[in-house]
């Protein structure tokens, strides 16, 4: 117990050095992670902390690489689940001492309860020795009596020659017949003592059996608690083994999200200068006006997974526009366009995979346009007219994506804005 209890110090102080994110401009995953696996007074608010931070990270990730997206994911997997693996060790650490002072405590239960049931066999020999005596003495009252002796005595009452010679020898007969009692009850009270010393060695025995049944009980107990807290120990340090594993993998990427991250912003602001220079193109073409406060068609049967806005990615420490909503759905589900309009993109940009975009027409003097990102399937084609609720596309994961779902935008002469008010609050 006590070489379990020497692994634990060496290995608790591994897992506070687990290498965490760096901060902002450090250039890597480098540091302490005090922070990631500090024990809270509650182990389920820690995990479910963890959980947050894992779909924060899951939707800040989404323009990462995917060897970046699984890293990171393991390395919070990990680190969701370290607060458990600790409270594991500790409490098997705790059962190993309990277990050995009741093992202990058994031990020395059932060594005294052994001792006395030894005192108590010593008792009972003592008193069937007394008991043997006493029945010597009884047997030779009775041999005395046989012979002869009563008679003597009687013979010797009537030889008596005045009152005091009377007197004098019925005394010496009443000695003789009070010794005679005594004798008798003294081998009465060692028979009772003989027996209720066996009765008493016999509890003690019971006893000292039932503690040695206990002491071996706890001594296995103890073992158990033992291997127990060994296994623990080992799966706490394999947990911290994957954990550095999956920072230094996350790490590895850095350069490489860091490049994708600037090619997205790079497409996102080609798509948008794309865009104005196509409404450039087709100045000439009378523009639909949009009625202010029109509602958007959701695209897809799904339920938004992000929403819009600037994200910071916590572990490569970068900020990030994420130029729309997204919206999850099994791969090939329908993807329907938003409003009527015509198709202005159709095809591969980046991270942003299988792409399109629909320009819809005027709204409050500005040229608004919808774009569906990562499809699976583009099912239309540059310059072609649609329909409100036509089907256009079809859900993927295409480009800078760690899951089916589909990346929705809204887009004034080329900028994104947020899609939310421009859609069904049930996004329905």
């Amino acid at each position: 117990m006590h070489r379990l209890v020497g692994l634990l110090g060496p290995l608790l102080l591994a897992v506070a050095l687990v290498p965490a994110p760096a901060a902002a401009g450090s250039g890597g995953l480098a540091g302490g992670r005090l922070s990631a696996i500090s024990r809270p007074d509650d182990p389920h608010d820690d995990y479910k902390r963890a959980q947050a931070q894992l779909k924060q990270a899951g939707a800040a990730l989404d323009g990462a690489t995917k060897k970046a997206a699984d890293a990171v994911a393991r390395y919070q997997a990990t680190a969701a689940r370290l607060p458990a693996a600790q409270d594991r060790v500790a409490q098997a650490q705790g059962a190993v001492v309990a277990a050995g002072v009741q093992a202990d405590t058994a031990r020395r239960t059932a060594d005294s309860a052994t001792l006395a049931q030894h005192e108590a066999e010593n008792t009972v020999a003592q008193r069937n020795d007394q008991v043997a005596a006493a029945r010597g003495r009884l047997s030779s009252f009775a041999v005395a009596a046989y012979t002869g002796s009563a008679v003597a005595e009687f013979n010797m009452l009537l030889e008596v020659r005045d009152p005091g010679d009377m007197v004098q020898r019925i005394g010496y007969l009443q000695r003789i017949t009070e010794t005679e009692r005594s004798a008798i009850d003294r081998a009465r009270a060692a028979r009772l003592a003989a027996q209720a010393a066996a009765n008493s060695a016999e509890l003690a025995r019971r006893r000292a059996v039932d503690a040695q049944a206990a002491a071996r009980e706890r001594l296995a107990d103890a073992q158990a608690a033992q291997d127990e807290a060994t296994a623990a120990v080992s799966a706490l340090a394999q947990l911290v083994t994957d954990q550095k594993a999956a920072a230094a993998a996350a790490d590895a990427q850095r350069a490489a999200v860091l490049q994708q991250y600037n090619e997205q912003k790079a497409e996102s602001e080609r798509i948008a200068a794309d865009l104005r220079a196509w409404e450039r193109a087709h100045a000439a073409t009378p523009a639909p006006v949009l009625q202010p406060g029109a509602r958007l068609l959701t695209p897809v049967a799904g339920w938004k997974s992000s929403d819009f806005g600037m994200r910071y990615d916590p572990y490569y420490h970068v900020w990030q526009l994420h130029a729309g909503v997204d919206l999850a759905a099994d791969e090939g589900t329908p993807i329907y366009a938003a409003a009527a309009g015509t198709v202005t993109y159709a095809g591969w940009a980046g991270g942003y995979g299988n792409y399109t975009c629909v320009r819809h027409g005027l709204y409050r003097g500005r040229t608004m346009s919808t774009c569906y990102g990562h499809q699976s399937r583009i099912l239309v084609d540059v310059g072609q007219r649609v329909r409100q609720g036509q089907l256009i596309g079809r859900v993927g994961t295409t480009g800078a994506s760690t899951g089916d779902h589909l990346h929705f935008e809204v887009r004034f002469d080329g900028d994104p804005v947020n899609p939310l008010p421009y859609l069904p609050s049930c996004l329905c």
